[in-house]
């Protein structure tokens, strides 16, 4: 297959993402849609997966870890509501793809991620498709990176099973955390908000995800 014709196949498996995973699971935010539309997820995962980089399911990249499931990552970001002045942490960027797709919207992106060769590649991607408003920072997924804060929206990347107070206070007035919370097993998609000084957290709808490492909740002692 000659390279233009893997391109027009690539935009076909996209466009057909749009329509079949997000459009028909309540996803309707255009602005979200374009930016995700703008990106060539295929770029950000090894080339034995990019005849499947566009599947309904979270993605293996390697080294345990995944790219969010399409349907999924397209509803945390409609309902974090970036704006195009908002300044955004994105949180386990691994190859890049969130960060290039959040870039779209918001005026500026802090992606953070703790493995170093993610960190490496990330940068070649992003730098690739000429994204001028991401940069990556490598560092503790848990911890954020405060000195560049606060933001106006904070994503993970993965699921969590306790957000770490850190993270919330990072957010600005007005700001939006949005994650995938495991709790029994189960995932919600959940919001944080930061108001009048007061975090307050709701779930959104059923989601599940891939633990992103760094967020697993303490274990007690046992006896």
């Amino acid at each position: 297959m000659t390279e233009s014709a893997v391109a027009r196949s690539n935009m076909i498996a996209r466009s057909h993402m749009i329509d079949c995973q997000l459009r028909v699971n309540e996803m309707n935010d255009e602005r979200v849609i374009d930016a995700i539309r703008a990106v060539p997820r295929e770029q950000f995962v090894p080339k034995a997966k990019r005849s499947v980089a566009y599947v309904d399911e979270d993605l293996p990249i390697g080294n345990g870890r995944y790219l969010m499931e399409p349907m999924v990552f397209g509803r945390l970001l409609s309902a974090a509501e970036i704006g195009p002045k908002d300044l955004v942490l994105d949180i386990g960027c691994a190859t890049g793809y969130s960060a290039a797709v959040i870039a779209g919207l918001a005026d500026a992106v802090v992606a953070l991620e703790a493995d170093a060769d993610l960190v490496a590649l990330a940068e070649k991607k992003l730098a690739t498709l000429e994204v001028m408003n991401a940069a990556v920072v490598q560092g503790v997924h848990a911890a954020g990176v405060a000195k560049q804060g606060p933001f106006d929206v904070i994503v993970i990347e993965g699921a969590v099973e306790e957000i770490p107070a850190a993270l919330v206070k990072q957010l600005k007035e007005g700001g939006r955390l949005l994650c995938v919370k495991l709790e029994g097993g189960q995932g919600r998609a959940h919001i944080v908000t930061m108001e009048a000084g007061i975090a307050a957290g709701r779930d959104l709808f059923d989601a599940n995800t891939p633990l992103l490492p760094g967020f697993e909740k303490e274990k007690g002692f046992v006896f």
